[in-house]
């Protein structure tokens, strides 16, 4: 009986570690670069939206904005103050947490999404909100209306 119940006991045990193990890995914060000019002062405040939410993210300088953006397939029309690289993903502008955490989770078959130009309201911008949100797939078709 004693067998018995020390097995049972580290089968619990043992079980326990995995989900330990397993939810700490869940949990680890998802890694971004954000890509901004040096003279832009909205981006710091979008950096900082991310690190409250819990984002680890590295803030590179942009450099040739117009040439880091063609690289990375962003058309003109879709540009913003700052670019982020995560989760395989081009996220362009002040795009609202909710809609990259959509992205993330559902992994489209696209490059990435932008919302363009630096609307006021949205995360890092000041003022509230006067128009809805539209975010694009790099492609231009519409991913979000907010």
């Amino acid at each position: 009986m004693t067998v018995s119940r020390f097995r049972s006991l580290s089968r619990f045990a043992a079980t326990l570690l995995l989900w330990a193990v397993a939810s700490i890995a869940v949990a680890a914060p998802l890694s971004a670069t954000l890509y901004r000019d040096a003279s832009c002062g909205c981006c710091h405040k979008y950096v900082d939206h991310l690190r409250d939410a819990g984002y680890d993210v590295t803030v590179a300088e942009m450099g040739n904005r117009a040439e880091r953006f063609r690289a990375a397939g962003v058309p003109p029309e879709l540009s913003s103050c700052h670019m982020m690289r995560i989760g395989g993903y081009v996220v362009v502008g002040h795009v609202p947490l909710e809609t990259v955490a959509r992205l993330l989770r559902e992994q489209p078959d696209i490059k990435g999404i932008a919302l363009p130009g630096m609307p006021i309201g949205t995360p890092g911008m000041p003022g509230e909100k006067t128009q809805p949100f539209v975010v694009r797939t790099l492609q231009g078709d519409v991913y979000a209306r907010l």
